[in-house]
């Protein structure tokens, strides 16, 4: 049996810690996104449901949501809503397509599920800093930085859990720390800290941090001294199915050719 990726106790031990006074900017950021997005929609939603581990944020937002935390089995009803918010907790997911397709079955038909996800440059500096420093320290690598997904695996994803006109868009965001310290503290008061079941399960040496900070600040320093921290928001949209949706045409079908539309000429391609 292959083992889980994510350590879900220890990320439920982490996030009690931060109950009280929550580090929640990158959550009130998509929230706000999540706002402008439906704004354009051309739609009206009258019965969303959000998956969130900081339902506070949301809630005000959105007070007439049903909202759940993001467990393994999603508390949502079947067919139950015509609007599904997954927020920034599907990397958190054991099996995001699973995530995903609760969220479809979730829907009405022609239903919208909006997931907000981090994306495959979040913290790239953070990651080359700790593994670079780890090296040299300890003459070893141990998983310290979750691993993201790239926007066309995300795509993927879409497909796979079965929605109707996927898409995937990317959002990077960039905050800067007095140092790589300060950053590793924030990302704890946000429930992000390392939860992989592989981490190091012991406290990191002392020379390790200092060494990635070090490191941190002669790559990447702004010019007042300050590092940059990169939050790559992956915003994802698909449709529960429903024959009222726009349809491929059938291969073959079409009416006019593309070069006479174009006005060129077509030619053959070479074997």
């Amino acid at each position: 049996m292959s083992q889980d990726l994510i350590d879900r106790h220890a990320l439920m031990r982490q996030r009690a810690r931060i109950s009280g006074n929550p580090v929640t900017f990158l959550h009130e950021t998509a929230c706000d996104d999540v706002q402008d997005r439906l704004m354009m929609v051309n739609r009206s939603f009258t019965a969303p449901a959000i998956v969130t581990p900081f339902p506070e944020i949301w809630r005000a937002a959105f007070p007439d949501a049903v909202i759940v935390p993001d467990d393994d089995v999603l508390a949502l009803q079947p067919g139950a809503h015509d609007l599904v918010i997954h927020a920034l907790c599907l990397h958190w997911s054991n099996d995001p397509v699973g995530q995903l397709i609760q969220c479809r079955h979730a829907l009405r038909p022609d239903g919208l599920m909006m997931t907000i996800t981090f994306g495959g440059q979040t913290l790239n500096e953070l990651r080359t800093a700790l593994a670079e420093a780890e090296t040299a320290v300890t003459g070893g690598l141990s998983p310290r930085v979750l691993p993201m997904g790239e926007i066309r695996d995300y795509g993927g994803l879409l497909q796979r859990a079965g929605f109707a006109l996927p898409v995937a868009d990317s959002l990077p965001l960039k905050a800067s720390y007095a140092s790589a310290l300060h950053l590793m503290r924030d990302l704890r008061g946000m429930g992000e800290g390392n939860a992989m079941t592989a981490r190091l399960r012991r406290p990191s040496r002392r020379a390790v941090l200092l060494e990635a900070a070090r490191r941190y600040s002669d790559a990447h320093a702004l010019p007042d001294g300050r590092i940059p921290a990169t939050f790559d928001l992956i915003t994802l949209t698909g449709w529960a199915p429903d024959a009222s949706q726009p349809q491929p045409l059938r291969p073959g079908s079409a009416a006019a050719r593309l070069a006479d539309a174009l006005g060129t000429q077509e030619k053959a391609l070479r074997d």
